[in-house]
């Protein structure tokens, strides 16, 4: 499998990252061991989680992936093979959106202290409060590197002026720069990242790691009817799309599915990775049989007609 650089970084990552958000959500430990186990086993090396992560749950107050994945690397003492993102500023039951610095060097310890490490490779604005000056938090994240608690960041929902204005400060203050991206993006939601994003990652040369890679499960092509919903916890998340567009691409998925005798899933995330522009997607399994899906990605080669195909569907 050919790995990939995380562009301005040493980072050398598999092209799929796997999201974190479902462990302790809807698997447990031991469900959760066991994806982990399978996919490091199949070569891949990048795990993404969030300190959020899953405050959702019954009595939950965020930090339950990361506690999982902490364990994970204890138990297996692999955390030198892995390439670990996590992230900062998300709202939970406890406190809202905050890139503030004092919340910022209160979490990444208790982020630190939850994955039983002493370092994070990628750390993310993943929800950007809109108010904490620019400048007090990339100097917060210079602070930490410096401290050897994170080695590169990275930012998510982060309006586009106010990356810029990240680029901006960093440039003139002499700060740490962002080097990855992680948007919202996927064959079915493209305007905002292709018009609104990619200009500003070719000016940046930023990696690229799109969230909901195969929006809410519905590019899988379980969801169908409306009686389809209930198959999944995550199954209403993907009611918006059963519309004329969806449908569109999913015949389109099929038809291309079919030819290269694949997944559905597969084929969505081999459309992400021919994109240039795209490091590597970011996708949760919940089952061995989803975890294969994700595996295949990389290998599966789209073709001009595939491409052409898909792209029009979901323009």
């Amino acid at each position: 499998m050919n790995k990939r650089i995380i562009k301005n970084t040493d980072l050398e990552i598999a092209p799929i990252n796997l999201g974190g958000n479902v462990f302790g959500w809807t698997l447990d430990e031991q469900q959760s061991f066991n994806i982990l186990d399978k996919f490091a086993g199949a070569g891949f090396n990048f795990i993404d989680t969030a300190d959020m992560y899953s405050f959702w749950i019954e009595n939950g107050k965020g930090g339950e992936s990361e506690t999982i994945i902490g364990k994970w690397f204890k138990e297996r003492n692999n955390r030198q093979d892995i390439i670990l993102a996590t992230k900062v500023g998300g709202a939970t039951n406890q406190h809202g959106l905050d890139v503030s610095r004092k919340h910022i060097l209160k979490s990444v310890d208790e982020s630190l202290q939850r994955l039983g490490t002493d370092y994070i490779d990628l750390y993310y604005t993943h929800y950007d409060d809109n108010i904490t000056p620019v400048e007090e938090t990339l100097q917060a994240y210079d602070d930490i590197i410096k401290a050897g608690k994170v080695r590169f960041i990275a930012a998510s929902n982060v309006s586009p002026a106010r990356l810029e204005e990240s680029f901006e400060i960093s440039e003139a203050k002499g700060l740490h720069k962002y080097v990855a991206l992680q948007p919202h993006y996927n064959l079915l939601e493209r305007a905002h990242f292709e018009n609104d994003y990619a200009p500003l990652v070719e000016q940046y040369d930023l990696s690229v790691f799109p969230y909901w890679s195969l929006a809410s499960g519905f590019l899988t092509g379980k969801y169908r009817t409306e009686s389809d919903f209930s198959k999944s916890p995550r199954g209403n998340d993907a009611g918006k799309y059963l519309n004329e567009k969806g449908l569109n691409v999913l015949s389109a998925l099929d038809k291309v599915a079919e030819k290269h005798r694949t997944q559905q899933s597969t084929v969505a995330l081999a459309w992400l990775l021919a994109n240039p522009l795209v490091t590597a997607p970011i996708v949760s399994a919940t089952s061995d049989r989803q975890l294969q899906t994700i595996i295949d990605a990389p290998t599966l080669v789209l073709d001009a007609d595939d491409i052409a195909l898909l792209n029009e569907a979901g323009k």
